[in-house]
């Protein structure tokens, strides 16, 4: 289980899509564990919680960052109220099969 703090935003254009960029020590250590099994575009399945709310997704590789970065979606922005710009909380563990 990974913890760390990290700031939600927005993709620039036309997007709705917000994301938290996963820190460097984070991303370096999941992208060491699962190289062998990652998903399509080197996505890594996970279970994520912020706040009360606990769900599924896909971290995907950003080349830009260097780092993965985390969907973050309208109902749990919704529901923790959480803005572009804020700071969030983040609880993250790899649920992708043979990543242990």
């Amino acid at each position: 289980m990974y913890r760390f703090r990290a700031t939600v935003w927005k993709w620039k254009g036309d997007s709705a899509w917000h994301f938290a960029t996963v820190p460097d020590d984070v991303s370096d250590e999941i992208e060491a564990r699962t190289a062998h099994v990652s998903g399509g575009f080197g996505s890594v399945k996970v279970r994520v919680t912020i706040g009360a709310t606990t769900w599924e997704t896909s971290l995907f590789p950003d080349s830009k960052a260097q780092a993965y970065v985390l969907p973050v979606k309208a109902p749990v922005r919704k529901a923790e109220r959480i803005a572009t710009g804020d700071e969030a909380a983040i609880a993250l563990e790899v649920i992708h099969p043979g990543a242990l």
